[in-house]
């Protein structure tokens, strides 16, 4: 029979996670893995190589998973199985994808590549290895590396999940602009690891080395147990003298970089438009007001700014845009802190209402920046609806005077709706990601547009001379980015001038620069570590991006000739585009597809047919008595088909178990097969008194949250040691003989007080474990509010004399005879301590780390404390 192991590899400018089964634990095995990375002139390309064997008397499968950069184009993957090799082949993605439909039709999966996260997404591939056999895998991406708030970064997440002998990131960078500073960073670098560490650097060159060894990557001498869990970062910037940028010539390819310097930043006449409408409600909003108040505090005193909020319902915080004095800020800050969330969508009437007030702003410097800033999550359910009518008006409305950017909460905003419209309006989208950072993302977003020091600008290149320009017009240039501008040199230049004009905020600026084509090309020759046509490719790469990008915007048949350049481009340079598929050959001719998605294709699915609008949705499944409250309008088809999808719709809800909530507490009963969920009457007291075994010396006390039914702290006491661990939501203290010792839960580490091992795995759970002791666990669970969750392993090791409101099941729990081996029954009587309850049998979502997340079965209770 076929064994399964699981090995990810996951590399953001490259990750890597390895995670298998426990039995014959480690019989595959990673013996070499190689990250491989040349930064050259912001370009990086990437190779990752995993050597892999099966050291199993059978086959065993293995999954390989890299998650890059959503920026970034694969454009090569191999695998190499005892000496035959299966590459990768990219074609036009609608011919690949009608010669993979009749196999998807047999339900094979015909998705290698999904979205994972804001920056990442992750590409998938599973093969068989045979008893004995090895498996090389290598996957190449390319991507252009972004300069945001003044520096370059590449993120290097480590988290192999074993030993691997021959383990080496390589980093090599060649800047010959010149590299201003270098610096790397990592979450879980030690002493030792440190020694593993190089970097060597000169004035346009720099190589940074990790290659820990067997011993370096343990976490202690006895276990085989890897230290490499965390972030490996190098951040960097380059040296900018020429005030009209840096020109760079390869096999008559240029590229121009721009990103002038201390230049005196636009005033700013910014309307904040934000959503206010009943799905904002919770963590959203709050998250909301914490951003907002910290953007507010960030506004420069020659700004001037304003508000609006809405539902269905658009209220303007003033009539007209105000200074950013010291009292209007704080008056504005009185009214953020008052935001509630309730009612409808009226996305067009608050952009329109924006609008007006720009357009009716008075006394405003004469050279400054005006833009919208608007943040939704939701649908347009209120005043105009259709998503398309919006868009003309919104266009028609802002004339190219202002720039709109949309950021769109979570994932029930049509994000294509709010890309198209920003860039309709020289903004751009993004989606802020519903996590425990969102206010750091809306925050981080500022930033990045907050410092407009040039608008207008337009980089002029001789016009006979050059071909394939990419974009060369530019809106807005703000500080700490970068304007990149590629082509094609098509006739035997000496020289090549560049003319840039733009406008700051004290002049009209011309700036001129003359580049020596020998010169300059000489700079790239015997650079061995140096892709040779790599300002060709990243020609290529920018050329695709900035298509797709104007094709999003575009009407329909200039629509279809953008992708038509795009998708040419992607097939000569081998890139995987959403234009394009990589068709990935197994043994067996098994075939399978990587797809590249888009932002937009990381939406929920509707569950709405074609042609209905949204009228009204309650925020939770549907129950028996539920029939009567769905409501929906139709603007075409008819209301019969309606209903009976959404019966049907109903009745295969109901043949299953929903999962609503977590419950308080959550508890397996030592030696039967019966799990108890329990939920405490919080009127009764914060502070419970969950568990106390005098054998075990062990005592666990807990604290309901204000606002939130759950647990939100608990304290550990330990007799021997004596050591208490105060676990809360933002953070962990450890406390022994008087010292205090507080922990991140940003940060895995893990420490050991007299026998006791304490350890933190990063924003997920800590532990408390002693040798032929239970453990206590304890999740964090972040959505839709961060509260704890404690459960117990080995519970067998409870003593008889265990009490507390939680530790009276683990030796007092006796169901009503058989009732416990009844799988049909769905309510029984449950003794306790000398006391009787009704329980019932429900489905709870487990927020224990070791379950699956399915809804699990459970008997529930209610008890007061």
């Amino acid at each position: 029979m076929e064994q399964r192991t699981l090995l990810a590899l996951t590399v953001f400018s490259s990750l890597i996670v390895l995670a298998e089964t426990d039995d014959q634990k480690h019989a595959v095995e990673i013996y070499s893995l190689h990250v491989d990375c040349k930064v050259t002139s912001r370009f990086a390309h990437t190779v990752i190589t995993s050597r892999i064997v099966n050291r199993a008397n059978e086959s065993r499968e293995a999954t390989f998973e890299v998650e890059l950069p959503k920026t970034a184009f694969i454009t090569n993957f191999s695998m190499s199985i005892d000496g035959e090799v299966y590459p990768g082949i990219i074609k036009e993605k609608t011919a690949a994808q009608n010669e993979y439909d009749s196999a998807v039709s047999q339900g094979q999966s015909a998705g290698l590549i999904k979205i994972t996260d804001r920056k990442l997404e992750q590409f998938h591939v599973s093969v068989s290895i045979a008893a004995a056999s090895k498996v090389t895998f290598q996957l190449t991406y390319e991507e252009l590396l972004k300069r945001q708030l003044g520096k370059y970064e590449l993120l290097i997440k480590v988290r192999p999940k074993q030993l691997v002998k021959h383990f080496q990131i390589d980093v090599h960078i060649f800047e010959p602009q010149g590299i201003h500073f270098l610096e790397t960073d990592s979450t879980f670098m030690t002493n030792d690891l440190t020694e593993a560490l190089t970097k060597v650097q000169n004035e346009t060159k720099a190589h940074i080395l990790f290659k820990p060894t067997l011993d370096q990557q343990k976490k202690n001498s006895e276990l085989d147990e890897t230290l490499l869990n965390g972030d490996f970062v190098v951040r960097y910037d380059v040296k900018r003298e020429a005030t009209a940028g840096d020109i760079q010539i390869v096999n008559g390819y240029f590229v121009h970089y721009f990103a002038p310097q201390e230049m005196p930043v636009f005033p700013k006449n910014v309307v904040f438009v934000i959503d206010r409408s009943g799905s904002m409600t919770g963590r959203k909003i709050e998250q909301t007001r914490d951003a907002l108040l910290k953007i507010l505090q960030d506004l420069r005193q020659e700004d001037h700014f304003s508000f609006i909020t809405f539902n269905n319902k658009v209220v303007e915080w003033k009539s007209s845009l105000l200074p950013a004095t010291e009292e209007n800020v704080a008056s504005a800050a009185a009214l953020v802190q008052t935001l509630t969330a309730r009612g409808g969508t009226d996305i067009s009437g608050a952009l329109l209402a924006a609008v007006g007030v720009l357009e009716k702003a008075e006394g405003l410097p004469e050279r400054s920046v005006s833009m919208i800033i608007l943040l939704t999550d939701g649908q347009p359910t209120s005043g105009e609806r259709n998503v398309e009518v919006i868009q003309e008006n919104i266009q028609k409305a802002i004339n190219g005077k202002y720039a709109l950017f949309c950021l769109g909460f979570g994932f029930d905003v049509s994000y294509k709706f709010l890309e198209k419209m920003a860039l309709s309006n020289g903004g751009i989208a993004r989606r802020i990601y519903e996590n425990a950072d969102a206010a750091l993302q809306l925050q981080g977003f500022y930033q990045e547009v907050a410092t407009p020091i040039l608008m207008q600008i337009e980089m002029q290149y001789p016009e006979n001379s050059i071909e394939g320009l990419t974009k060369n017009n530019f809106k807005l240039f703000f500080e700490g980015s970068e304007i990149i501008v590629s082509g094609k040199i098509s006739n035997d230049l000496d020289l090549l001038p560049v003319e840039i004009k733009a406008q700051s905020h004290t002049s009209n600026l011309t700036l001129k620069k003359e580049a020596n084509v020998k010169e300059k090309e000489q700079v790239f020759q015997n650079q061995k570590y140096i892709f040779g046509n790599f300002i060709e490719r990243l020609w290529a790469y920018l050329n695709i991006q900035q298509l797709l990008e104007e094709a999003i915007s575009a009407q329909e048949e200039d629509q279809k000739a953008l992708e038509a350049q795009a998708l040419d481009l992607s097939l000569r340079y081998s890139f995987v585009t959403p234009l394009t598929s990589m068709v990935v050959t197994k043994p067996q001719q098994q075939e399978e597809l990587a797809n590249k998605p888009t932002e937009a294709d990381n939406e929920k699915p509707s569950s709405l047919p074609a042609g209905a609008s949204f009228k009204r949705f309650r925020s939770r499944m549907p129950s028996e008595d539920d029939s009567g409250r769905w409501r929906y309008e139709l603007q075409t088809g008819s209301n019969r088909k309606m209903f009976s999808t959404v019966s049907r719709f109903r009745d295969a809800v109901r043949a299953q178990p929903i999962a609503n909530e977590h419950p308080q507490l959550l508890l397996q009963l030592p030696r039967q097969n019966e799990r108890i969920c329990l939920n405490i009457d919080k009127r009764a007291q914060t502070s419970v008194h969950l568990l106390s075994d005098p054998e075990q010396g062990l005592t666990v006390t807990g604290k309901l949250g204000d606002g939130i039914n759950h647990f939100v702290q608990f304290d550990i006491n330990y007799v021997n040691p004596p050591v208490q661990i105060h676990v809360y939501t933002h953070a962990i203290l450890v406390s022994h003989n008087s010292k205090n010792n507080w922990l991140s839960w940003t940060k895995s580490t893990s420490s050991t007080i007299q026998g006791l091992k304490v350890s933190v795995e990063k924003e997920r759970s800590i532990t408390a474990s002693l040798p032929d002791m239970v453990t206590v666990k304890i999740s964090l669970v972040r959505f839709p509010d961060d509260f704890l969750g404690l459960y117990f392993l080995n519970t067998d090791r409870f003593s008889d004399k265990v009490t507390g409101v939680l530790g009276q099941f683990y030796s007092k729990a006796q169901f009503e005879s058989n009732s416990n081996n009844d799988r049909r029954a769905v309510e029984t009587l449950l003794r306790v301590s000398g006391s009787e309850h009704k329980v019932s049998r429900l489905y709870k979502k487990d927020y224990r780390l070791e379950s699956a997340s399915e809804p699990v079965s459970c008997w529930s209770i209610d008890l007061t404390a």
